[in-house]
């Protein structure tokens, strides 16, 4: 099933961004033409010029978290662009979950004037489609997904076969293992859209996943301690 055939009044483009596999991700409104652009990084002008060739009008920019291949900064010596360039350039504000505001102010320069602070439940009318945010730390603490009609747009908390690293500054082993918990209740039918391109696919139903992905077949925390090497 290709992404334009999942929801036929969804705007809904997955673009592989950036040498790390990124993932980039346009939802909206097919009615009315507003947009959202998902972890926009690593080239924002070929993102802005994507957008502006099919004549949407961008609304807003979502981030899952803060780390700055999904919306840009400081990274091993190296600048990459994201948000603040795309603030630049169109003047939207950055929707991020509220626990992660200051990691995305301090990797970003991005202000609070620039940040729209949610919490998980909060919903988004982007034109006619609504957005709801998920927090679903454990990769970062302010980590959220986005719920969209039937898919979901998981960042780093869930690939199709693995899950974000939790040994990083901020991450949280036993919290991932709840997020997984927490997104294994959607229906099955639901499109899971991850933050890399990591496996032979790059996206598959929740149903799918569930099947294949070992982290989200771990039922008890003190599997999941020993799994994880806890």
């Amino acid at each position: 099933m290709s992404l334009s055939d999942y929801e036929k009044d969804l705007i809904l483009e997955q673009i592989e961004i950036g040498p790390m596999q990124n993932f980039a991700y346009i939802i909206g409104s097919r009615e009315t033409r507003d947009v959202a652009v998902i972890d926009p990084a690593w080239d924002i002008d070929a993102l802005v010029n994507h957008i502006d060739e099919r004549g949407y009008n961008l609304t807003a920019a979502l981030i899952t978290h803060y780390h700055p291949d999904h919306c840009g900064g400081a990274f091993q010596r190296n600048n990459i662009e994201g948000v603040a360039e795309l603030i630049g350039r169109k003047g939207v504000k950055v929707y991020a979950h509220c626990e992660e505001c200051e990691g995305l102010k301090k990797v970003t320069g991005i202000s609070d004037s620039d940040i729209v602070k949610v919490r998980s439940g909060d919903k988004l009318d982007v034109g006619n489609v609504e957005v709801e945010f998920l927090h679903t730390p454990g990769h970062t603490p302010g980590s959220q997904c986005f719920r969209i009609k039937r898919t979901l747009v998981s960042g780093d908390t869930l690939f199709i076969t693995g899950c974000g690293r939790v040994d990083l500054p901020g991450s949280n082993s036993e919290q991932m293992y709840h997020s997984l918990h927490k997104l294994a209740e959607l229906p099955d039918d639901t499109l899971l859209l991850p933050g890399h391109n990591y496996s032979h696919v790059p996206h598959l139903t929740m149903g799918e996943t569930k099947r294949i992905n070992t982290y989200m077949r771990v039922k008890d925390l003190d599997t999941w301690r020993m799994f994880m090497g806890d």
